[in-house]
Order: structure tokens, then C-alpha cells, then sequence
């Protein structure tokens, strides 16, 4: 049994939902979401609270259940409050700075690394050692965040390199000497 996909949704004030057919368009104060779900799951809204039903117990319907609730939900979260993704650099010259609309993060290479902006995600840089993803999309932020990490992971000896905010590195025992 789906504990998520029955948990309904709750639709805030100055949020608009619209389902056409398996098409689901969330309009919001930041902004407006489109995405498709599974034609198998119904989408049921009444007084401001969405559900999503399954015809069947089948295990693709049960998976997809839970799956299209989360995803409406975060649509809706996204749209009414945003997402937020906190990234730490630490390191010896480790840094980052903003330059225009582009982000400029220096991280042990030979050259800085340049990150263009994306349509719908917002790079701010408080510090030079601290970088936020913002956006409506929680995929896309989380997918952007994780590819400013990849530029330079935590390493396990240092601890050196670019984590989120709170993740924690499990540190190595250097080689020791006899």
C-alpha cells in the first residue's frame, strides 16, 4: 500500500492547477510547472486538495502511485515556495564568485571553471566559500547542484573540495610511517 500516494495534496492560496488529460500545469507567484504522468493514474481535485487515484493494484500502478503524487506535490511546493540547495567550498584556495550572471569557481585546477546560467535556476554567491541553487524545479536544482559538486568532490583525507551544506566526509587515516 502506497503511504505516499494517498497522503493528499494540499493546494495553497495563489496556486492553479490544470489536468488535461495526463498533463499536469501548476501555476504559481514564481512561476509555471508542466509535466507529463502516466495515463493509468487519475487526478482527482476538490476543495482545494488534489488526490491521485490508481485503477489497480497492479505493482506498475502501486509504483506509479506514489511517484505522481510526488511529483505534483513538488510541483506544487515549487511553484508556491521554491527549492534551495546550500553547497560549501573548502579548501586552500578554493573559491567562488559571481561575475555578471555567470559563476566563477576556482577548485585546484589550472583554469577557473565558468558556469553559464540555466533557464529557471538562480546561482547566488554570498561568500566566496558558499554557493546557493535556487529554482521552481527541485529536479533541476538538484541536478545543477550535483554538477557544481562534481566539478571538485570532497576528497576523504583533507576533506578539500565542494559538499552541501551539513554532508558529512568520512575522514581517512593518512599512510603512517614505521
Amino acid at each position: 500500500m502506497s503511504r505516499i500516494g494517498l497522503k493528499p495534496v494540499e493546494i495553497p492560496e495563489g496556486v492553479e492547477i490544470n489536468i488535461n488529460g495526463n498533463t499536469a500545469t501548476v501555476k504559481g507567484p514564481k512561476g509555471e510547472l508542466t509535466r507529463d504522468f502516466h495515463q493509468d493514474m487519475k487526478v482527482v481535485i476538490e476543495d482545494n486538495v488534489l488526490t491521485v487515484e490508481r485503477p489497480s493494484n497492479h505493482k506498475e500502478h502501486r509504483a506509479l502511485h506514489g511517484t505522481t503524487r510526488s511529483l505534483i506535490g513538488n510541483m506544487v511546493q515549487g511553484v508556491h515556495k521554491g527549492f534551495e540547495k546550500n553547497l560549501e567550498i573548502s579548501g586552500v584556495g578554493y573559491r567562488a564568485l559571481k561575475q555578471g550572471d555567470k559563476v566563477v569557481i576556482n577548485a585546484g585546477y589550472s583554469h577557473p571553471v565558468e558556469l553559464d546560467p540555466i533557464d529557471g535556476i538562480e546561482i547566488d554567491v554570498p561568500k566566496n566559500t558558499q554557493i546557493i541553487v535556487k529554482g521552481i524545479s527541485k529536479e533541476l536544482v538538484g541536478e545543477v547542484a550535483a554538477n557544481i559538486r562534481a566539478i571538485r568532490p570532497p576528497e576523504p583525507y583533507k576533506g578539500k573540495g565542494i559538499r552541501y551544506e551539513g554532508e558529512y566526509v568520512r575522514q581517512k587515516e593518512g599512510k603512517t610511517a614505521k
